[in-house]
């Protein structure tokens, strides 16, 4: 018995734990996600707060480069001689610390004796401001003189040439700000720049940083490194060129999102190392600035707390099962009278004294079951009673679907006769003039007329009946299931002209109601074209006419044509009864009709409704008009 107890508590303890363990994972792993996400939030905040910070420190320098640019710009215009230009860039250097240098350059002919052109230059070279006439240098193709030309106005610029052409020790990149200079005349006489060395940019970013390893990083319109902590990157590199497609996809759309102006926080994978990067664009320049921020560091002191709670884990799973073994044998020790007791009324003892007990352990379960027995008794019966109802309750089921079935059955009965009528018409027209067009006749002048005059009219009444027969039997068959997997060609999109569409579809409706007027009013262009299935666009038209003549008072339909931003909606507008409101939930059904003795199958308006949403839009019934019927079909420019 002792065996047996042991065993039976050591199988409780482990079902125990198996029950705790997913509970504690479960619960620590929802702590850890929300910690997790808050951390994550957290470093967002603190990342774009101090790149924000950044940013301010960058735009004082930004500033007063182009401040020293546009105040001095029209004096210089008032002093195109050369000792005034030197001087010009002298002062503008040494009384702006923040900046780097300053050039003034010239066309050809513009400074008396200098024909080829002529460049001033001041530098700050290591705290010397040096002063010096550039004559070696052709700039007239460099990005700091053609782009502000070409464009008329000031624009910062990242300059492809390097600082030792300027005769200076450094040989990195710099970024301008150029302003075009103009003569008395508004001719166009040169560029006045100020400019900033990238390296001094970087160094500038990286005395704030959120994270020991964070840093920043700057880029211009065309993915160029204006500022890295990595020097090498600020020749002209760009942050496509570095990254591998294969493996740095995010890293490439990062460059796409700041080259574009974006603002907002991506994780990045940056030298095989997972990086929280939030970037945001550079005011008054066509730079965006970013800060990469490391998961090594952002997460550094939740996964130490990791390791910590794993410990605790498992330390407490263990002290549960220790606990929950010790009790488990203590409470089972009041098993024996019981299994005494069991065994008498298994020998057919049945006048044991077995009563309900409080207890909601095992034993107390076991004692209450043998109470219980009468109880399971009177729920069987009242199973069998349960059942008996679930069955007459399927009887009521299956008699209701087979009125549903008869109910299909006729309505197929209506249908083909429905069929029946409307193809009997249109075939006995073609019939009976195909009977007068086989009647001989002896009289030439007769055969004369009637080729002239009434073969004509009869040949074209036959082939406008031929085409309603066609149309009725391609919308049977596009209502059948075959007509669903055919209309798989509905995909293949084409450049159509609304107007052209709109213009065939009148077309035709008139052909056929000549004495009924249709209006027509496009905002669009004729040149307008829409990619769309042209044929089942102009079906839809056609059967939205076709449906405005027929239950219209015939004086007052309209076909109009709005082009939205990326929508072309087609309005067909009538005037009339219109549709009862209890009746328009069902005009999209296949087979319904509003009125069952007036003509047709019941298949125009559903079958325009699944064209319509197959090209990608829509078809709907204005519910707001109610001088009549107005049908909205919307569609997609592309």
């Amino acid at each position: 018995m002792t065996r047996i107890r042991l065993s039976f508590s050591t199988k409780v303890s482990l079902w125990v734990l198996l029950i705790s363990v997913p509970l504690f994972l479960a619960s620590v792993g929802v702590l850890f996600w929300q910690s997790h996400k808050m951390i994550r939030n957290e470093a967002v905040h603190r990342a774009s707060d101090v790149l924000v910070g950044a940013m301010h420190r960058i735009n004082r320098y930004l500033i007063t480069a182009q401040t020293a640019t546009n105040s001095n710009a029209w004096l210089v215009e008032q002093s195109l001689r050369a000792d005034s230009l030197l001087s010009f860039t002298n002062r503008i250097t040494t009384t702006n610390p923040y900046t780097d240098g300053c050039a003034i350059s010239t066309e050809p002919g513009a400074i008396p004796g200098h024909p080829d052109g002529f460049m001033a230059v001041s530098f700050n070279d290591k705290g010397t401001i040096k002063t010096l006439i550039e004559t070696d240098h052709v700039y007239f193709q460099e990005r700091w003189y053609t782009v502000p030309r070409a464009q008329q106005k000031s624009v910062w610029v990242v300059s492809n040439e390097k600082k030792s052409e300027l005769d200076m020790d450094d040989e990195v990149m710099i970024a301008s700000y150029p302003r075009p200079l103009y003569n008395e005349h508004r001719q166009f006489v040169g560029i006045i720049s100020t400019w900033l060395s990238l390296n001094h940019i970087s160094h500038l970013l990286a005395e704030v940083r959120p994270y020991p390893h964070s840093y920043y990083m700057m880029l211009d319109e065309e993915g160029r490194f204006v500022g890295h902590p990595d020097s090498t990157r600020l020749s002209g590199k760009t942050i496509f060129s570095v990254a591998d497609p294969q493996r740095e996809s995010d890293l490439i759309a990062l460059g796409y999102e700041m080259t574009r102006g974006k603002k907002g926080n991506m994780s990045v994978v940056i030298n095989n190392t997972k990086s929280l990067v939030c970037y945001m664009p550079v005011e008054g320049t066509p730079w965006s600035l970013a800060i990469v921020c490391p998961d090594s560091d952002i997460m550094k002191g939740f996964n130490r707390l990791t390791y910590v709670v794993v410990a605790l884990l498992i330390i407490g799973l263990i002290l549960i099962f220790v606990y929950c073994h010790k009790d488990i044998t203590f409470m089972l020790q009041p098993l024996q009278p019981l299994l005494e007791k069991a065994q008498a009324v298994t020998n057919g003892k049945l006048d044991v004294d077995i009563t309900h007990t409080g207890r909601t352990d095992i034993i107390g379960v076991l004692q209450n079951s043998f109470a219980t027995m009468l109880e399971s008794l009177n729920y069987y019966i009242n199973s069998v009673r349960n059942a008996t109802e679930q069955t007459q309750r399927y009887n009521r089921e299956l008699e209701h679907t087979t009125k549903l079935a008869m109910e299909a059955e006729q309505q197929k009965i209506v249908f083909i006769q429905n069929v029946s009528h409307q193809i009997r018409t249109p075939l006995n027209i073609i019939m009976g003039f195909s009977q007068v067009l086989n009647i001989p006749t002896d009289d030439a002048s007769l055969g004369d007329a009637m080729e002239s005059d009434e073969i004509k009219s009869i040949a074209t009444t036959i082939t406008h009946n031929s085409h309603l027969l066609v149309r009725m039997v391609m919308m049977l068959f596009d209502s059948s299931d075959v007509g669903k997997v055919k209309t798989s060609k509905i995909n293949k999109r084409e450049p159509v002209g609304c107007n052209d569409v709109c213009r065939r579809a009148i077309k035709f409706v008139t052909r056929q109601n000549p004495d009924v007027p249709v209006g027509f009013e496009s905002e669009v262009a004729d040149d307008f074209l829409l990619h769309t299935n042209g044929r089942y666009l102009e079906f839809t038209i056609e059967e939205l006419l076709n449906n405005a003549v027929r239950y219209s008072d015939r004086q007052h339909v309209a076909l109009q044509v709005k082009c939205h931003d990326q929508t072309v909606s087609f309005i067909v507008t009538d005037t009339g009864k219109g549709i009862p409101e209890a009746e328009r939930e069902k005009i999209f059904r296949f087979f319904s009709k509003v009125d069952d003795f007036t003509e047709g199958l019941g298949l125009g308006l559903p079958l325009s409704k699944r064209h319509a949403e197959s090209l990608g839009g829509n078809l709907t019934l204005d519910a707001s008009y109610h001088d009549g019927c107005r049908f909205v079909l919307e569609l997609p420019i592309s």
